[in-house]
């Protein structure tokens, strides 16, 4: 019984710990998508700077294509941080529900706990009463049998008081 006990804790402590590593590695991986997203932002900025620099229009001055690409690159961005936006708003609400779930967890030991010592504190006061109406009983036993030992001392010198009175009136007589 203690095999299948011992077997049972470590399976679900693994599973536990399972848990823990796969939430860590969902956050993790969401972690990395997010800066990879913010390295192609880089990246998508220095192309938009780039661009502004870029003068191909007579006399060094941009042309439409020139601005047209610009706002092509910014547009780029916009929506690369749309995206950027949408995935911070998955990982902090990923986060919330594990400071969430850390909270209940700890809420729910925390009761746990507290039931536990109410018991042990009831159990106590509960030992405590047995053990006084255990002496109580205890004492009215022998103060009984005190009694009764006496009674029965009596009745036996009662009774050898009886015959040796008998005796003496049967030797009289």
């Amino acid at each position: 019984m203690k095999h299948v006990l011992l077997f049972f804790a470590l399976v679900l402590s693994s599973a536990a710990l399972f848990a823990t590593n796969t939430d860590s590695l969902v956050y993790k991986n969401q972690r990395n998508k997010i800066n990879g997203m913010l390295q192609v932002r880089s990246a998508k900025f220095s192309q938009y700077t780039q661009s502004l620099d870029m003068h191909t229009g007579i006399f060094g001055l941009q042309t439409k294509k020139d601005i047209r690409r610009s706002n092509e690159i910014l547009m780029e961005i916009v929506q690369t941080d749309d995206a950027i936006f949408k995935e911070l708003k998955i990982l902090l609400d990923y986060k919330t529900f594990e400071t969430t779930q850390v909270t209940s967890k700890s809420q729910e030991s925390e009761s746990h706990m507290l039931n536990y010592m109410t018991a042990i504190n009831q159990l106590r006061a509960q030992n405590i009463k047995l053990q006084t109406e255990q002496a109580r009983v205890t004492k009215q036993y022998e103060q009984r049998q005190t009694m009764h030992t006496v009674v029965i001392i009596l009745l036996i010198l009662l009774s050898v008081f009886l015959l040796t009175r008998k005796r003496r009136t049967i030797n009289a007589g």
